[in-house]
């Protein structure tokens, strides 16, 4: 691997980082709300509903410009599994493109029914890779690689599949934090 490939899949690793700490800081916040029935954070939380659409686009086409990165131009052959996630990454950043220029926040159910499909998708394909005693359905098929196949492994857990992972996550959270935001 090249020095550029490097820092592409760093780049990525960091990114899927920080929206790891935004999940956890969410989810911590949510159970601090069912305890004592509020946000610490609120005021975040809102401005993140507010801007949900701008946030769902700017995690979708990151993802979206990533998986493009990794097959075309670092030449990692996308698996089977790999296939079936961006079947529901790619719509996500397209939908909310248009939402964002015809300023409607309407298409958040549709995006939330994507990420909740492709979440449990990509969370399949990476307990695939981590654990042996998961079976995973495809082998190599034409020009794909093994669904077990790890490209590279970042900080001891960030694979490719984890990334996507993480995008359903967190976009899957901005669509709750909307809805949530619509109703207040």
């Amino acid at each position: 691997m090249v020095f550029w490939d490097q820092n592409i899949i760093q780049i990525l690793s960091v990114l899927t980082l920080i929206s790891n700490a935004i999940i956890v800081l969410y989810l911590l916040d949510f159970i601090y709300y069912k305890i004592n029935k509020r946000f610490l954070l609120n005021s975040l939380w809102n401005y993140a509903g507010k801007k949900a659409i701008l946030f769902i686009f700017i995690v979708s086409f990151v993802a979206t410009m990533g998986s493009l990165t990794f097959s075309e131009v670092l030449n990692f052959n996308p698996c089977v599994l790999c296939w079936y996630q961006r079947i529901f990454m790619y719509p996500i950043m397209f939908l909310s493109i248009a939402a964002l220029y015809i300023k409607d926040k309407r298409i958040i159910p549709y995006i939330l029914f994507l990420s909740i499909l492709g979440f449990p998708l990509a969370t399949y394909h990476y307990l695939g890779q981590i654990d042996n005693n998961v079976s995973l359905p495809c082998d190599v098929i034409g020009y794909s690689s093994k669904c077990s196949e790890t490209f590279f492994m970042q900080f001891g857990y960030i694979t490719i599949p984890f990334m996507a992972l993480s995008a359903f996550a967190l976009i899957i959270i901005i669509c709750l934090i909307a809805k949530k935001t619509e109703k207040d």
